[in-house]
């Protein structure tokens, strides 16, 4: 039985929040979608809403909104705080079902990882905190907070594979970072998904990562180089993907 999230709005259409980073990430989708923007929703904050109602071949209709963090000096906003006032913001005003957060990573090809490929989050935490003292200064510094439970039902019914995200707030990757996405079973390094996670376990929203490789983390290349080749083609999986994810949620 598929594992539901709880329905807050009415004539059961499924209410679907994408948390995503970079435009560059979401435009591949949005463009798919015909999403307009909903200018100034967010205002003053920079945070940018595309929405929509969508309706699969079996009837189904769902609200899709597309929240990205948005831009500050000329740029992307991109990591951990960006991410969090994004996410409080849009389940504050938007009252969504579950959450998706959407984007690009590093992989290992040790664990199987190939630029483009696209996995779903079953387990998240922070790689970069680290906090001495006691298990529960630990504990807390880690995170590892709560996906949602239908995360591997949904990645065998989409044939996508799993994976635990860890994140941090640098592109790159020290050896303490390293060691601790090694010590924890660590598969994919984000910038943003533990921060999404976060902030859906105080608000009591479920939550589910989409992840699409840019850069392999033990490849030896210099990793913004390789973020950057790749981008777009990671972007262009994501879509792929999401669009099935999109088509599988509005059937649960």
């Amino acid at each position: 039985m598929a594992h539901k999230p709880k329905h807050k709005n009415t004539h059961n259409k499924m209410n679907i929040l994408y948390i995503v980073a970079m435009q560059a990430e979401a435009q591949p989708f949005i463009d798919h979608y015909g999403v307009k923007e909903v200018v100034d929703f967010f205002s003053p904050l920079p945070c940018k809403l595309y929405q929509t109602t969508i309706t699969n071949a079996n009837g189904n209709s769902s609200q899709l909104s597309i929240v990205l963090n948005g831009q500050q000096h000329g740029s992307d906003l991109v990591g951990c705080e960006a991410a969090s006032v994004a996410t409080l913001a849009a389940i504050q005003r938007l009252h969504p079902d579950i959450i998706v957060n959407s984007g690009t990573c590093g992989g290992f090809q040790a664990k199987g990882a190939e630029i483009a490929k696209v996995y779903i989050g079953n387990a998240c935490m922070f790689h970069d905190r680290r906090v001495p003292g006691d298990d529960i200064w630990g504990t807390q510094a880690l995170g590892n907070y709560p996906v949602w439970k239908g995360a591997q039902e949904m990645s065998e019914s989409l044939n996508l594979p799993l994976g635990k995200v860890t994140t941090g707030s640098s592109l790159d990757l020290q050896p303490c970072d390293l060691e601790i996405i090694q010590e924890n079973g660590g598969e994919l390094k984000d910038m943003e998904g533990a921060a999404v996670a976060f902030v859906a376990s105080l608000l009591n929203t479920p939550v589910v990562f989409v992840k699409s490789v840019t850069d392999l983390c033990d490849s030896g290349a210099e990793t913004f180089e390789e973020f950057s080749r790749n981008l777009s083609k990671a972007s262009q999986a994501l879509k792929e993907t999401n669009i099935r994810v999109i088509d599988y949620l509005s059937n649960l």
